[in-house]
């Protein structure tokens, strides 16, 4: 008869504990190699973003952000004729119109990049966002000290929202068509001729309807003709 072995309750106890234990480090093992392979695939999908053209923004939505520029500047010389005496409806005039602009960008900005980016819409989106994010809260915030602590000097506000303008526009130039740089140039020396008038006269409706009109045009056709360029070449 072949002898049976009795294991004594301990062992068995430390039997159970030492799988119990060795099935945990497994699995542990397991995480942390999830882990770093998630971690290693984001690196990698954030690399190739920086490295995509952003291809997100609409000629037909940039050029329509000029025309709203262009109807703010009609709006303001019919209502409001007189800016440096009523700050409020002029700040309303443009800001709405800046608001509306952003809005409309955004959200054909987001179904463009869908189609045109797939997989990696969201990583060029959110970079998209990130570039030109601090120069539109910079501007916001500027605005808000001035009217609040420095009203006479509100006058400096339309070209310096244009320098700001500029600043956005250099810094995505990383990730847009190189020929951008125009566009950032064209509003760097429009506000900067805006601020040299050094009174109200920059309050004038086509100190900001020419700069915003022609400039979104310009940044319009050069989305155009290089996206074409582009497909010529493949």
């Amino acid at each position: 008869m072949t002898p049976v072995t009795v294991l004594h309750p301990a062992s068995c106890l430390l039997t159970s504990f030492a799988l119990q234990s060795i099935i945990a480090l497994h699995c542990k093992v397991d995480m942390n190699d999830l882990h770093k392979a998630l971690g290693d695939i984001s690196s990698m999908r954030r690399q190739m973003a920086r490295a995509t053209e952003f291809r997100g923004y609409g000629p037909a939505t940039l050029a329509a952000t000029a025309v709203f520029a262009v109807g703010a500047s009609l709006a303001q010389a019919r209502w409001v004729s007189r800016p440096q005496e009523h700050l409020g409806s002029y700040l309303s005039v443009w800001i709405w119109t800046a608001l509306a602009s952003a809005a409309l960008i955004g959200i054909q900005m987001q179904t463009r990049s869908r189609r045109l980016h797939s997989g990696l819409a969201d990583e060029m989106i959110r970079m998209a966002v990130e570039q030109f994010l601090p120069s539109a809260l910079a501007g916001a915030l500027l605005t808000w000290v001035l009217v609040r602590s420095a009203l006479p000097a509100a006058w400096i506000l339309p070209g310096l929202w244009q320098v700001i303008f500029s600043l956005g526009v250099f810094s995505s130039c990383r990730f847009l068509p190189r020929p951008m740089v125009a566009a950032g140039a064209w509003y760097m020396v429009t506000g900067l001729i805006c601020l040299s008038f050094g009174d109200t006269r920059a309050f004038s409706p086509w100190a900001m309807g020419i700069p915003y009109g022609f400039g979104q045009l310009l940044v319009a056709g050069i989305l155009y003709f290089t996206a074409n360029e582009a497909r010529n070449e493949d």
